[in-house]
């Protein structure tokens, strides 16, 4: 079984940089794609980013240009760089993990999750 725990969350300005870390731990996600998706207070849960095992990303568009995922599978770690923070990045942010080898969009393609980092970004 595959356990996620994500790590980095706070409280920031806007403008602001944060880095998310999430740490798998149950087997090796080197061959796995894995990603970040988020739920601010009312509002349905959304993606924000993933990457292949080979290290092909794809983004949200709301975050595109400001975010940077990235992995290091000798630590069967992920990590979400964010920058230029903004009041409408606050959220809960969800690491997740699939079997399959490539990046999706979709919540249904992850079965693992983490239990969730808070974000706050006030203006």
């Amino acid at each position: 079984q595959v356990q996620l725990v994500e790590s980095g969350g706070g409280l920031e300005q806007a403008g602001d940089s944060l880095r998310l870390s999430c740490a798998a731990s149950g087997r090796t996600l080197s061959g796995s794609a894995m990603g970040w998706f988020r739920q601010a207070p009312g509002k349905e849960r959304e993606f924000v980013a993933a990457i292949s095992w080979n290290g092909g990303k794809i983004y949200a568009s709301s975050v595109k240009g400001r975010f940077t995922i990235s992995r290091d599978n000798a630590k069967n770690t992920m990590y979400l760089q964010m920058n230029s923070l903004k009041p409408e990045d606050t959220a809960v942010y969800y690491c997740v993990a699939r079997t399959s080898s490539y990046a999706s969009f979709d919540e249904n393609a992850y079965a693992y999750w983490g239990p969730g980092t808070q974000v706050t970004v006030s203006s």
